[in-house]
């Protein structure tokens, strides 16, 4: 309601199931049927955010939810991360737009032209980016493609599509939009305890006039969902007035003051002049900080701005036990008192930080209750079963004494001697030492899980030069990097652990496009694990045991030291590693599935391979179950 009342183009929103936000209310068939009526009597489109990742198990239902959506639902794109969702959408009857996820990680220019082929219209690209890597993709851009931009919202520490931390420590996805925001607690480093990982929000603000500049950049994406309405419609009347009349840039800065996000900076877009989302003197909880608490027996707090009748106050952070939000009964001036409920007493730290995270003004108030007269006359959506034309492909015939298995030790140079054995075969990464040792021929040369537009040519080249060499075994760890190849066909190409691949119709689309096997999302439980093999058209291989790393970012603070241990509110231990320009998070314990080897060969696992990281001096690794979420239900 308060995007529609802002005037904005397009709104994207989530599903009650399968949308990268479940902890958000989200939205039923039923209500996103109306609501997006509403939208198109302003000419608004609506995209349905369907970007988790995909079990198996859950084809089917994607499948019937899809088919209601198409029929009762007047929805402009579907946005997605899991390649299974585009044959699954057409079979429902879907002939409108596929939008790629920022979770999808197209993050260099040649693999947009590999997501063209795949069939996405538009690519939302990473929130990591320069001006410049914007501008090296757009240069490239097919024709008939279009690009998308973050202008605004919250940022994650990892690159996105490369975060497992939420997963790794408590079984909740983030690629399956159940994360748990681990980066948003106190982590301690050499007794320096701070919320270490937790960004500020980014802001394009003025600099959307760079933008505007680049006719590839079809949109501007403000990150909006799990935030207020007051948000919604401040941000967006903001920058549609940057956009459509930048004379009025105070105005539109204003409104993004008023929008109660957290402090926001530039993050990454000025090349010249990056800002480090990590370097904050603020607290960087949701909403706009109001003060801290002081005094617990009767806790108050002076408030840095004024409080208005039914604003929302947050109290502390989501993982503190006294966490709360209390609603603002009477109007307190700026500097003014303002006391908690009684309620509160003893219970609340002094200090706690204080947050305005909603706000019901007079403006806002009356629109949205204009909207609601207009949404009263739209007739309510009877949602009726639909027709199941779902079949699953007949499981193949178990050749499980034909199998012939390999093993692959994976590191980024020599391994040491009680790393190799002789019947396994060496994995090494092309990037180790910026792409400057050549590999032998009869290595199996593993791509990175994010590349970026300046390593593109320098990648390319390397790949080029060990294929005239003899090489013929790669593993992509992004499905765009085949791009990077003149003829894989002609070569044994495997899509890696970092595609995220959790289902059988992904793995039987790569096969369409020359893939070889495919290495399958070590996040998967064993139900899921077990059942893929016989449903796939390529073979299979699995993480068996190694270093699998939280995250991938961009970035550090200033207050954390690389290659030294730090620990969370629980206790694990961590540590930060730098390869190349990207800085990889690892737990201290190894990911170990060599007691399920067995039970996986004979569900079909013919690869298997175990991944070997530096471990940095001081750093113990911990003698500790490493299952991950084989004996979970993977949420």
């Amino acid at each position: 309601m308060a995007a529609i009342a802002a005037g904005a183009d397009a709104i994207y929103c989530g599903l009650k199931i399968f949308s990268a936000r479940m902890e958000a209310d989200n939205f039923s068939i039923e209500e996103l049927g109306r609501l997006t009526q509403l939208a198109k009597t302003r000419r608004i489109d609506v995209y349905v955010a369907f970007n988790s990742i995909i079990k198996e198990s859950e084809q089917e239902k994607v499948f019937k939810i899809l088919n209601k959506l198409c029929k009762f639902v007047d929805f402009d794109a579907l946005i997605i991360q899991d390649l299974a969702m585009i044959p699954l959408a057409q079979k429902a009857g879907f002939k409108k737009e596929f939008h790629l996820s920022t979770l999808g990680n197209c993050t260099f220019p040649s693999g947009l032209k590999t997501a063209q082929d795949l069939g996405f219209k538009r690519i939302v690209l990473p929130r990591e980016f320069t001006i410049d890597e914007i501008k090296k993709m757009a240069e490239k851009t097919p024709k008939d493609i279009e690009l998308e931009v973050f202008i605004h919202g919250a940022l994650c520490y990892c690159i996105s599509g490369r975060c497992y931390w939420s997963s790794w420590f408590g079984g909740k996805s983030s690629l399956r939009g159940r994360c748990v925001q681990p980066c948003r607690r106190i982590y301690e480093q050499k007794r320096n305890k701070k919320r270490h990982f937790s960004c500020m929000d980014f802001s394009a603000d003025v600099l959307v006039k760079i933008l505007k500049q680049i006719p590839e950049i079809t949109t501007w994406k403000i990150e909006g969902r799990k935030k207020s309405p007051h948000y919604v419609y401040y941000t967006v009347k903001a920058y549609k007035l940057l956009r459509d009349d930048p004379k009025r840039k105070k105005e539109a800065l204003a409104y993004l003051d008023y929008a109660m996000g957290r402090q926001f900076s530039h993050y990454n877009l000025l090349s010249q002049r990056r800002m480090n989302p990590l370097d904050h003197s603020s607290e960087t909880g949701s909403g706009l900080f109001a003060g801290r608490i002081q005094n617990p027996a009767s806790p108050f707090f002076i408030t840095r701005e004024a409080l208005l009748p039914s604003d929302l106050l947050r109290i502390g952070f989501e993982d503190d036990q006294f966490h709360s939000i209390q609603k603002v009964t009477r109007a307190v001036p700026k500097k003014g008192k303002f006391y908690l409920n009684k309620l509160s007493k003893f219970k609340i730290k002094k200090g706690t930080p204080v947050y305005i995270i909603d706000r019901r003004g007079s403006e806002l108030a009356s629109v949205i209750k204009t909207l609601d007269i207009e949404l009263s006359d739209i007739p309510k959506i009877s949602i009726r079963p639909v027709e199941d034309k779902f079949k699953t492909a007949p499981l193949k015939k178990s050749e499980k004494s034909k199998i012939r298995t390999k093993e692959i030790i994976l590191s980024r140079g020599k391994l040491r001697g009680n790393q190799s054995r002789s019947e396994t075969e060496p994995g090494v990464w092309i990037s180790t030492q910026a792409y400057s040792i050549p590999s032998p021929a009869k290595n199996w040369l593993w791509l990175d899980p994010v590349l970026f537009p300046e390593e593109e040519n320098i990648c390319s080249e390397y790949i080029a030069k060990a294929v005239k060499r003899g090489a013929k075994n790669f593993v992509l760890n992004a499905l765009w990097q085949l791009s990077l190849f003149k003829n894989p066909k002609q070569l044994n190409i495997w899509a890696g652990p970092f595609c995220n691949i959790t289902n059988s119709m992904t793995i039987n689309l790569l096969k369409q496009y020359g893939f070889s096997g495919a290495i399958v999302s070590p996040e998967l439980d064993q139900e899921t694990f077990c059942s893929l093999p016989q449903a796939s058209d390529l073979p299979l291989g699995i993480v068996i045991y190694g270093n699998w790393p939280l995250g991938i970012s961009r970035i550090i603070s200033q207050d954390l030291k690389t290659n030294q241990a730090f620990t969370s509110p629980m206790g694990e231990t961590s540590w930060i590693s730098k390869y190349n320009s990207n800085y990889f998070v690892f737990p201290n314990w190894y990911l170990d599935l060599t007691s399920k080897k067995e039970q996986l060969k004979k569900s079909g696992f013919s690869l298997f391979v175990n991944i070997h990281e530096n471990i940095p001096r001081g750093i113990k690794m911990k003698n500790r179950q490493g299952l991950w979420n084989w004996n979970l239900k993977f949420l």
